[in-house]
């Protein structure tokens, strides 16, 4: 079998067939164990990578239902301040107005209970603090999407033909709106780590470039190197063979 300096010439066709120079343990017991522990790594990262653009898509879903949520309470809000003009408004205009509140309040409360991404209830507060592995080693980070059931904004029995205040939509406005900042800081959040697990996976993936992957250029140089002096190799073993049966064919002549 055709080898030179620990490697068998069919090695180096391999590689560079393959275009990797670590295909057995062999060929580099220390660097294939690098290789494996940083090719693990990547995964994980592009897995957490994953995660975190699901976490940012159901954050993009609850903030757009929340936004739904605050042009009903703008509208409740403008009936509110209607029906507070006691001087020209009377009870049953409020009475009628309050049928549309209550229509608004049930959009509200479809929304909140409703709301969902891959079966999980974004907005009526049962899933709060929801768990993103979105490191290249599970650890990661919680969501919260927040609560936006009528109970939770303080609007479930606002009634027009009653006692009412405005304050009491001011408020429930104040909240949906602090939960749609909250869901933009944790939506920023996230887009920093997808940002830098691509740029981790980047860096690593040229890392274990440079250990598993073949340098060409340098191995058809080596194989040329290698095929040449087998050449001469057997070229001086074939000259040596002629020259010892001259000698065999002078000694019984």
């Amino acid at each position: 079998m055709n080898r030179i300096s620990g490697l068998h010439t069919e090695d180096y066709y391999s590689r560079i067939a393959s275009g990797k120079k670590l295909q057995k343990a062999a060929d580099g017991a220390a660097q294939l164990a690098i290789s494996q522990k940083e090719n693990a790594q990547i995964r994980g990262y592009k897995a957490g990578t994953r995660n975190a653009e699901d976490g940012l898509s159901a954050l993009k879903v609850a903030d757009g239902a929340a936004g739904g949520i605050a042009d009903q309470l703008q509208r409740m809000r403008e009936l509110a301040l209607q029906a507070s003009n006691s001087a020209v408004v009377s009870d049953d205009e409020r009475k009628m107005m309050q049928q549309e509140v209550e229509q608004l309040k049930q959009g509200i409360s479809d929304i909140a209970k409703n709301t969902e991404f891959n079966t999980k209830k974004l907005l009526d507060g049962s899933n709060q603090d929801m768990y993103i592995a979105s490191g290249a080693n599970g650890e990661g980070q919680t969501i919260d999407t927040g609560n936006a059931t009528l109970e939770a904004l303080g609007i479930a029995d606002f009634d027009l033909t009653g006692n009412f205040s405005v304050e009491t939509i001011d408020n429930a406005l104040k909240q949906i709106s602090g939960t749609r900042s909250s869901i933009g800081a944790q939506s920023n959040a996230l887009d920093a780590t997808i940002a830098y697990n691509r740029t981790a996976t980047y860096n690593l993936t040229n890392a274990v470039s440079r250990i598993e992957d073949t340098d060409i250029e340098k191995t058809v140089i080596e194989l040329n190197k290698r095929r040449t002096l087998e050449t001469a190799r057997f070229m001086m073993q074939n000259k040596q063979k002629e020259q010892n049966e001259r000698q065999l064919r002078m000694f019984y002549m």
